[in-house]
């Protein structure tokens, strides 16, 4: 994992963010290699901001360097993209968060290994889930929260397919501070440290 790019993004170099991806792919490193890192210096800004030590220009200074990134893996990640499709799956950051990075990484992950994603986007209400999990059919929602703010709206989201009778819906979630305890309490049926786990989750199921 490379320090440089990690202190590249929490120290807000933008230029230097984008200089030192290219550096690494030229240099070899793989395109997961690269996001190992992006989740790491996430991790450190979004415990500042839960600490009060950065502010929302900050977070948005750092989910503006992590779109530059992505771009940039884009093409190179696309190369092996999977034809055939595995199954239908719903994704969005859940209601009070406007944190689009990982989601938007994932979802393009998601994708390229062959699954038909519908991406709500940021602060989407339970009945949003539900109501799209109905009409597109899909049997895996993914919900996503960068702040601990999240875990409640994703304890509700998960309380509203149960409630809806959408039992057989398998939900994932994922973001910052999320871990096992987090999906024990929210009741989701997993959690993905990164984009390939979700990936990994997402085939299991499908």
């Amino acid at each position: 994992m490379s320090q440089k790019l990690i202190d590249a993004i929490t120290e807000m170099r933008e230029e230097d963010a984008v200089k030192i991806t290219h550096e690494l792919l030229d240099g070899g490193a793989s395109p997961a290699e690269v996001l190992d890192a992006c989740k790491a210096a996430m991790d450190v800004v979004g415990k500042r901001f839960e600490d009060g030590e950065a502010f929302i220009p900050e977070l948005m200074l750092a989910g503006e360097m992590m779109t530059a990134i992505t771009n940039i893996l884009k093409p190179r990640m696309a190369e092996g993209a999977a034809a055939e499709k595995l199954g239908k799956v719903v994704i969005g950051t859940v209601q009070g968060d406007i944190h689009d990075i990982a989601k938007d990484i994932v979802a393009f992950m998601l994708d390229l290994n062959g699954f038909e994603v519908t991406d709500l986007g940021v602060d989407v209400a339970p009945e949003t889930f539900v109501k799209v999990a109905k009409e597109t059919g899909a049997k895996i929602v993914g919900l996503s929260g960068f702040l601990t703010l999240a875990f409640d709206p994703m304890k509700d989201t998960v309380a509203a397919f149960r409630a809806a009778g959408m039992g057989d819906v398998k939900i994932m979630i994922g973001g910052g501070q999320i871990d096992e305890t987090i999906r024990e309490y929210t009741g989701a049926d997993a959690y993905g440290d990164d984009a390939m786990a979700a990936v990994a989750i997402a085939k299991s199921w499908a």
